[in-house]
């Protein structure tokens, strides 16, 4: 006999509980993948944002309030847009002014979508909208300066814009809406305007002449306002100087006589003693201390300078 080995394999073969297990596994896979392919197909549509769906290309449905959204799969695509107002910076342009000065505009506009449908539909995209307004901008821009002079643009005192940025937003819009793009603008500024290179110093130096025309004219005006002033001033002092002196000349005259009349009922009441005050009230007068007086014995001055009074 030889020592070949029979071997039985009915030993190995799986057991009903593994096949059981692997049934489970696979029904787990299964859920597992369905779940995430249901997931990969569910979109959240948040605050602030429109969820266009489209189903080969074209948009079937919009929506535009906030929750879960489910779209079918490898059938639809979900493109998000904003509902917020946004900033378009409109690329700076030379207009001709009505006087034919060359201009450099520099100006902004903010705007916002009315209808995703319809901007996807003839806009298709936010570049090609923001594309489309520029033109509108520039080319309503270029109309309403056009019949304006240079001066009239860059001068306030002499402006006559008026309300320059209302008319250019209300045509933008009237042709965003002939043409059906689904969006508006809300807001057109002109943030500067520049002159071309070539022109800057001929206008500065205008401006700089003009502005010293000015100045003259104030400094002028203001000094014959200065000269008014000090006359009326003068006027009105050598006025109150004046009556000050009638007024204190009357007062010097009224108290004089006063003084009089009393010195004469004073003096009437002591004759002896007048005359004593007005011999004191000579020697003020003629006698100092380089004063040499030769009087006679019986003069009234010698007599009182020797203590005599009779």
């Amino acid at each position: 006999m030889s020592d070949e080995k029979i071997i039985d394999f009915s030993d190995r073969k799986p057991s009903d509980e593994w096949k059981q297990y692997s049934k489970l596994g696979i029904v787990i896979v299964i859920l597992i993948g369905l779940v995430v392919f249901t997931i990969n197909n569910l979109f959240i549509v948040q605050q602030g944002e429109y969820k266009v769906v489209r189903q080969f290309g074209e948009v079937v449905r919009v929506i535009d309030e906030p929750g879960l959204n489910y779209k079918i799969p490898f059938i639809q695509s979900v493109t998000s847009l904003t509902k917020k107002q946004m900033i378009l910076d409109v690329d700076p342009t030379e207009i001709n002014t009505r006087d034919k000065k060359r201009i450099l505009v520099d100006n902004y506009a903010v705007w916002k979508i009315d209808s995703p449908q319809q901007m996807i539909s003839n806009a298709q995209t936010i570049d090609r909208a923001e594309a489309i307004m520029m033109n509108f901008i520039y080319s309503v821009i270029r109309a309403e300066l056009g019949q304006l002079d240079y001066d009239e643009i860059i001068n306030d005192e002499k402006s006559s814009r008026g309300s320059f940025n209302d008319r250019v937003l209300n045509r933008v819009n009237e042709l965003l809406a002939r043409d059906n793009y689904g969006i508006s603008v809300t807001d057109v500024r002109m943030k500067r305007t520049d002159l071309p290179e070539e022109n800057e110093q001929a206008v500065y130096r205008r401006m700089i002449s003009e502005r010293n025309s000015i100045a003259a004219d104030y400094l002028s005006q203001g000094d014959a306002e200065a000269n008014r002033i000090r006359a009326n001033t003068d006027r009105e002092f050598q006025e109150i100087v004046a009556r000050a002196n009638a007024d204190a000349n009357e007062i010097i005259g009224e108290g004089e006589a006063g003084a009089a009349q009393l010195y004469n009922e004073s003096f009437g009441k002591d004759v002896e003693f007048y005359n004593l005050y007005r011999t004191l009230q000579s020697y003020e007068k003629t006698i100092d201390d380089q004063t040499v007086i030769v009087l006679p014995a019986d003069a009234p001055y010698a007599r009182i300078l020797m203590g005599y009074t009779e």
